[in-house]
């Protein structure tokens, strides 16, 4: 069966720029240290995508190849750049004077990202007190191939929970818990993560995207247990036993 609109679908993917050959995006960490671009605070696992959603988009040119795949298929897709990263635009490309780079001036070198009046750019030439700044995508131009490994179709209710909580929550997907009654959820958000900032930001996009994709739920709890770790480690004292009284001779 192959996918329509609003389908979810777990990819393994890895993508690479046709004409150089450079690899630059994995989800497999063994790839991502194959070819040294690992991350140690990326959680490695397969993408979510929702099929023509804004959701859980990738490049208009994947996207549309999906739609032709069913779970189990693996390809090559061929991604040209009006379906990817763009055509690139000379326009977009400026000299402005170093010193709007502040106290990274003396730091950047060719090829570094900054971000200049709140727009990230790649330096493309340093000289005479200028920087090139280039504002279009780095693979802006580029014909990007992906080889795809089409790992699963999230169909029942519980599928698409757990693909949601799995690329929502920055914990290994082990210690994701939730259940499922009638038309409520609960998930159990795991204790390292109860005080990390963007906690509710999470729950906020949680909740929308599991209403959107599971929308015969009316209700989502999410449950939070703070333990007490000093009365666990604290322990119990133990009654020392009276030595018995020496008896008569």
């Amino acid at each position: 069966m192959t996918f329509t609109k609003g389908s979810l679908l777990l990819i393994d993917y890895t993508a690479k720029v046709k004409d150089t050959e450079e690899i630059f995006d994995t989800t497999l960490e063994e790839d991502a240290k194959k070819y040294s671009i690992h991350e140690s605070d990326i959680k490695y696992q397969p993408k979510l995508v929702s099929i023509g959603e804004a959701s859980y988009p990738v490049l208009k040119g994947l996207d549309e190849a999906l739609t032709k795949t069913a779970a189990g298929d693996k390809l090559t897709v061929e991604v040209t750049p009006d379906k990817g990263f763009g055509e690139r635009d000379s326009t977009k490309v400026r000299m402005i004077p170093i010193r709007k780079l502040g106290e990274d001036a003396e730091k950047v070198s060719v090829g570094d990202t900054i971000e200049v009046d709140n727009k990230k750019g790649i330096i493309r030439f340093i000289g005479s007190g200028r920087v090139q700044v280039d504002y279009n995508h780095r693979y802006a131009g580029k014909t990007i191939l992906y080889d795809v490994d089409v790992k699963k179709s999230l169909d029942s209710e519980n599928d698409k929970i757990s693909g949601i909580l799995q690329n929502r929550l920055p914990v290994e997907n082990s210690k994701i818990e939730f259940t499922v009654k009638e038309k409520e959820a609960n998930i159990n958000i795991p204790e390292e993560i109860l005080r990390a900032d963007g906690l509710q930001i999470m729950k906020h996009f949680i909740q929308l995207d599991i209403f959107k994709f599971v929308p015969s739920l009316e209700k989502i709890n999410f449950i939070e247990t703070h333990k007490n770790k000093q009365a666990q480690t604290k322990k119990p004292e133990t009654k020392k036993e009276k030595a018995p009284e020496p008896k008569a001779a």
